[in-house]
């Protein structure tokens, strides 16, 4: 398959299982090859991985924005900085989360899954 061809592969790191599932769905009916993390735990192999664009939740437990701080590792990261993230969050706040951790782009939940999916392929193509 040459570049012209390639398919555009996505990470989605989200904690609700359901939202998660349905993302994975929509996102390959869309031509994604997806990669699912319920915990995050997939970012440690980003290098393996090679995702063309993250969709990152922040509240990744009760406890706290382990989903900003995966965003900052990402982000602080020469081998994987390049790579856009676009954080998804009910957080009042979102904004400045997304410029505090460097994220190319935020969608606040619940979000609009035209407008995501839209956002997602605009990033895509950049």
């Amino acid at each position: 398959m040459n570049n012209a061809t390639k398919v555009k592969k996505l990470l989605i790191v989200e904690d609700d299982a359901d939202i998660l599932e349905i993302l994975g769905v929509i996102f390959s009916i869309e031509g994604y090859q997806v990669l699912l993390s319920e915990s995050g735990t997939k970012i440690k192999d980003l290098d393996k991985l090679k995702p063309d664009l993250i969709l990152l939740d922040i509240r990744l437990s009760p406890a706290g924005h382990e989903g900003e701080e995966i965003c900052e590792r990402i982000k602080g990261c020469p081998e994987t900085a390049y790579i856009p993230v676009i954080l998804l969050s009910a957080e009042a706040n979102i904004r400045q989360i997304c410029l505090n951790c460097r994220a190319n782009s935020y969608v606040k939940k619940p979000f609009d899954v035209d407008y995501l999916t839209k956002k997602v392929k605009e990033m895509m193509e950049d």
